[in-house]
Order: C-alpha cells, then structure tokens, then sequence
C-alpha cells in the first residue's frame, strides 16, 4: 500500500510538468529560487519521462540565473540525502 500511494503520489507531481517553446521562453520572466528548489526536486521524475519522450526535459531554457540553481541544487540534494536514503 505504501508503494502505491507513492506511485500515485509521483504521477499527481507529474501533472506540475512545462511546455514551453523558444519564442515563449524569450518573452517569460527568468524565475529564482524556490522554483529552482522545485524542480530540483521533481528532478527524477522530469528524468525518466525525458527518456520516453523528446518534448520533455530536465532544465527549461529560461530557467537561468544563480539562485534559479542553487535552489535546483539543493532539491536535487533531497534525493540525495542519508536521511532519504534511510527512509526508502
């Protein structure tokens, strides 16, 4: 039961996904950090999705600026982290 709400938990987060093409991406504000923290951690599931589909990818272009990856670094370290790990 616990896999399989995690399971659903991960194709509900999947819905948050982008599409965005080169003309829009000039035209859209860069975002900072907390969006870069969210992606960071979606990171795994923007991952296995890129690989079964070509439209998607891990790092939207207009995606940029430093506190963008920092926050990207960081939620990338969720998954990463010993206290994750332990839990899993």
């Amino acid at each position: 039961m616990k896999y399989l709400l995690i399971l659903l938990g991960l194709l509900f987060l999947n819905g948050c996904a982008d599409y965005v093409t080169f003309n829009q991406a000039q035209q859209i504000i860069p975002v900072g950090f907390w969006y870069g923290l969210w992606h960071g951690i979606i990171l795994p599931i923007s991952w296995i999705v890129s690989l079964f589909d070509d439209s998607v990818a891990i790092y939207a272009i207009y995606n940029n600026g430093g506190w963008y990856d920092f926050g990207f670094i960081l939620g990338c370290g969720v998954f990463s982290s010993p206290v994750y790990i332990k839990e899993i």
